[in-house]
């Protein structure tokens, strides 16, 4: 199988604290829409981040493409990967526009400012995430959700093989998470994307994701398609809870905790 992205027995501490990563191996399937799940606290963002090549493993490697990420210069992995973290903090009172305009700095000199066809890719991708309305609205004036939906545009912007999202769903209300899976699974169909999604939604994971890669402790718990992952006896050991109940349902699968 041809994979984007790859992390190759990975280890990664805080400062002096115990690893938050603990040999991981994690292959993300070129043109797959991927879900990487599990509790508060067991290393999802973390392994997110070095991913973005926001934080480099103590141990292990991470690839790109093949290619070592810590090889790759910086503004070209940004042409390959788009990363929207969980919050993103807009203090400054820039237009939504302004704001996704950002995304092609990959694309832009240094002393060059953005042309006619950074803006056409910036409205594209507000287009893409329903967003275009909002485009001459000052971000400071934009309620959470709508923030994070800016935050998308901004990383489509980039013009990325694969999208990195840290639960960008946190701040949505259910129309629009369900909204934003089904503009990834689009993008996936019609244009290859790969993205890689943190979420706590399990709902909207089946049947829509192709692959889940479920986090214990810091550790690669359970990995395969939905159907496989999203059952009692995975959820219960990835979640620590025994009363996780799940059922099949018209082919999606429904979860629950007693």
């Amino acid at each position: 199988m041809n994979y984007l992205l790859e992390a190759r027995a990975v280890e990664f501490r805080y400062h002096n604290g115990p690893p938050v990563i603990r040999g991981v191996s994690v292959a993300v399937p070129r043109g797959k829409l991927c879900a990487l799940i599990g509790s508060n606290g067991c290393g999802k963002s973390t392994l997110v981040r070095m991913f973005a090549g926001l934080l480099v493993p103590q141990k292990g490697e991470m690839y790109l493409g093949g290619a070592r990420l810590s090889e790759i210069p910086r503004r070209e992995a940004a042409k390959q990967v788009g990363y929207v973290p969980q919050s993103s903090q807009l203090a400054f009172p820039f237009t939504v526009l302004e704001v996704v305009l950002t995304g092609r700095s990959p694309y832009t000199s240094r002393f060059r400012f953005e042309n006619q066809l950074d803006r056409g890719r910036a409205l594209q991708a507000l287009e893409a995430v329903h967003a275009a309305h909002l485009a001459s609205r000052r971000v400071t004036e934009l309620s959470g959700g709508e923030r994070q939906i800016v935050a998308v545009a901004r990383a489509l912007a980039q013009e990325p093989h694969c999208l990195l999202l840290d639960e960008p769903s946190a701040a949505l209300d259910l129309k629009h998470r369900a909204t934003l899976v089904r503009t990834l699974a689009a993008m996936r169909d019609s244009q290859n994307l790969t993205a890689l999604v943190v979420t706590h939604d399990l709902h909207l994971i089946d049947p829509v994701f192709d692959h889940i890669f479920a986090l214990r402790g810091g550790e690669l718990a359970a990995e395969g398609k939905p159907a496989d992952v999203l059952t009692d006896s995975v959820l219960a050991d990835v979640y620590d809870d025994p009363f996780v109940r799940t059922r099949r349902i018209e082919g999606r699968t429904m979860i629950w905790s007693n």
